[in-house]
């Protein structure tokens, strides 16, 4: 019974001290001062203020800009357009003038001519190895590439275009 009277009294004690604690600056809860209002406009210059300004490049560890040493391919052999819920996925294949092109991308085309009309132009470029290949079978230099369009880009689109060395290929809306 002593005991249990003994720590209980020093647990009431220890307790009883606390109260300075609630005011002390080490209390992580008294760090930060109550929240004020604050004005909600917000100005050109803070719009962006998370985004990082863009340096001329001229900095102790800048890279020059990558040339863009691509071709448009030689042959295009298929244009398919699939639709899906948010737009649509553009899809050609082609044939290259030799083996081994990479980085096949579909470039897209803007001018205001082509808007205007209604068309949407890519013009479907790779890129070769610098060494020789040799031009092989018209199977072994197939390149396919995708890209996705949204329903906003295809807003008064009427015609796909993709655009290669030899030939363009194009659909139409229905």
């Amino acid at each position: 019974m002593h005991k249990t009277l003994s720590v209980l009294l020093f647990a009431a004690m220890s307790v009883s001290a606390c109260g300075g604690w609630r005011d002390s600056r080490a209390n992580p809860s008294n760090w930060f001062g109550s929240s004020t209002p604050s004005p909600t406009e917000v100005s050109a210059d803070d719009a962006d203020a998370l985004v990082p300004r863009q340096s001329s490049g001229k900095g102790l560890f800048a890279r020059p800009d990558a040339e863009d040493n691509s071709v448009p391919i030689a042959v295009i052999n298929e244009l398919r357009i699939d639709p899906t819920p948010t737009g649509a996925i553009i899809y050609a294949s082609g044939t290259a003038i030799r083996q081994g092109a990479f980085n096949a991308q579909l470039a897209r085309v803007r001018s205001e001519e082509l808007s205007k009309n209604g068309i949407m132009e890519f013009t479907f470029r790779v890129d070769y190895p610098e060494y020789a290949t040799v031009q092989g079978n018209e199977r072994s230099r197939m390149v396919s590439d995708a890209t996705t369009v949204s329903n906003q880009d295809l807003e008064g689109i009427r015609m796909v275009r993709v655009v290669g060395q030899q030939n363009a290929l194009e659909s139409r809306r229905r």
